[in-house]
């Protein structure tokens, strides 16, 4: 009895720390500082596609409640679908109560021609949003320009499954991955044909993933692993007769 005491004590401690790691993917220590800026238009149409390769935020299901973050939250792209939760503070003129949740879906580069506190708000190492006008203006006033900010991370939540969206050609597979609940940013991929076993991909840019099998004419299957850890299985997710350019569905991160 005591042995099984000790299993399930020693269980419980491993699910206690699991969580607390998952939690800490969204949290860290909480609350972090930041200041954001704006661009793209009233309309946000100046957001569309990206250094994440969403492409058409709109057709893509994002919207307008997006950001492009600077050097330090980018981490080259592998931040990209992360969500962030963020509230304007200490800035009584120009803040509007209450907070918002974007998700990350381009990079606001530097420029280092311009010091950090006068023009150069995404040059190491500040955390910067660059918001979409839209998601802006429901925590600040546009006149504010730049506003000081604090954020966190927080988990995606999404409609329907993760999409697939395969591009290229043959023997150059480019996989756009979109629709990700959860922690959102996807850090692996591994893809299966009807007559391979899983082979893993390789990050080409943004949330584009690459295989340079030969997968035409077969079933495919994914394996999508987020930054929590935590992976889902699409199991033929695709169909044999697949096109370049087409888009398909999977299962989800709950």
């Amino acid at each position: 009895m005591a042995v099984i005491a000790s299993s399930v004590s020693l269980i419980s401690l491993l699910v206690f720390l699991f969580n607390l790691w998952v939690q800490g993917i969204y949290a860290d220590s909480g609350w972090q500082t930041g200041h954001a800026t704006f661009y793209g238009g009233g309309d946000a149409s100046g957001t569309m596609g990206g250094a994440c390769g969403y492409g058409n935020l709109y057709s893509q299901g994002y919207g307008t409640n997006t950001a492009a973050l600077s050097t330090a939250l980018f981490n080259n792209g592998l931040s990209c679908g992360a969500c962030y939760e963020m509230r304007c503070t200490n800035d009584p003129r120009w803040c509007r109560p209450g907070s918002i949740i974007v998700t990350a879906t381009n990079f606001c580069p530097p420029n280092l021609a311009l010091s950090n506190n006068n023009g150069g708000w995404c040059n190491p190492p500040l955390q910067h949003f660059d918001m979409a006008e839209p998601a802006f203006l429901q925590i600040a006033e546009y006149r504010a320009g730049i506003v000081p900010i604090s954020f966190r991370r927080v988990p995606c939540v999404k409609k329907g499954g993760i999409r697939f969206t395969i591009n290229g050609h043959s023997y150059f597979n480019l996989v756009l991955i979109t629709n990700v609940a959860g922690a959102g940013d996807v850090h692996a991929v591994s893809i299966k044909g009807s007559r391979t076993g899983w082979q893993p991909l390789s990050r080409n840019w943004g949330q584009n993933w690459q295989s340079n099998s030969y997968l035409n004419g077969q079933t495919l299957s994914f394996q999508v692993t987020a930054s929590d850890g935590q992976t889902v299985t699409s199991n033929n997710a695709v169909p044999a007769n697949w096109q370049f350019g087409q888009t398909f569905e999977g299962a989800q991160f709950f």
